[in-house]
């Protein structure tokens, strides 16, 4: 009887299952949601036929976005803005990360302050100063903003994510490189970053599904179609009369492929490195 007992599950592990369960269903359902609509035509989503299997499904949406919409140049757009963005932003951090953990210097603190406060200012304050500032430079309606506000706006989360891993190497490792005759920049590329792989594994799917899934910019500094990218491309989307449900469902499942295979690849390093960046300073 008591061996029986002891198997039970305790009340608080299976209100914590329920819980899991009910946060997955909310994500998953959505996802099922846009996955059926994307296999239905518009006229059944809209008679309210989203979760009957009633006249079938079908690969038209897929079919006509591939052929009719503007989707392999979203696309390219797309990872245009989003791979030198997401390069550039972690490479600067990089360094910024290091001086701020093991080259301390008179101000330092605040300067650091000053860059990791860029969080906390929402973007929509500083759209019309860019926009004047982009279309001064004649750079509006070409890549290089996005690519620019990505770059900078990326650096204050990159920067306090490393700063706080490299706090958490020991000083005796960096010592001994030295005695051994490396400089700065060779302790940085042969020791520290084999060693923080997992937090760039962080930044890299963070940086790639922020950049990749954004609105805003696009929304401000294009104009033409061939220069918007894939989440512009897919609001953008409309039937004759109405909105496109089934294409719009197509091209966001095609969307979210890129973000969903970064953290795939990602994942191996993913928890350690969140866990390490968020408790060590």
């Amino acid at each position: 009887m008591n061996i029986l007992k002891s198997k039970r599950p305790a009340p608080s592990v299976v209100a914590l299952y329920v819980c899991l369960t009910v946060l997955v269903l909310f994500f998953v359902v959505p996802i099922l949601g846009v996955g059926l609509s994307s296999l239905k035509t518009t006229k059944q989503v809209a008679m309210g036929n989203l979760w009957k299997l009633e006249g079938g499904l079908t690969l038209q949406n897929y079919i006509d976005i591939f052929l009719e919409s503007n989707l392999k140049q979203y696309l390219i757009n797309t990872f245009l803005v989003t791979i030198p963005a997401t390069i550039l932003s972690i490479s600067l951090s990089v360094f910024t990360g290091y001086v701020f953990s093991k080259l301390k210097f008179p101000g330092s603190n605040a300067l650091f302050i000053l860059i990791v406060s860029g969080m906390f200012f929402p973007p929509q304050i500083i759209l019309i100063p860019l926009f004047k500032l982009f279309n001064a430079l004649r750079l509006n309606n070409t890549l290089w903003p996005m690519i620019i506000v990505h770059t900078a706006m990326g650096l204050s989360i990159c920067t306090l994510l490393l700063r706080n891993f490299f706090a958490a190497i020991p000083d005796s490792l960096r010592e001994s490189a030295f005695v051994e005759g490396a400089n700065e920049l060779q302790i940085l590329i042969k020791i520290f970053l084999p060693v923080s792989l997992p937090a760039l594994a962080v930044l890299v799917t963070l940086q790639f599904t922020w950049i990749w899934n954004d609105f805003l910019w696009p929304l401000i500094f294009t104009q033409t179609d061939d220069k918007r990218t894939i989440m512009f491309g897919l609001v953008a989307l409309k039937g004759q009369y109405s909105v496109a449900w089934g294409i719009q469902g197509a091209m966001a499942m095609i969307a979210s492929i890129p973000t969903l295979v970064i953290f795939i690849f990602f994942q191996r390093y993913f928890i350690h490195g969140m866990t390490m960046g968020a408790v060590k300073g």
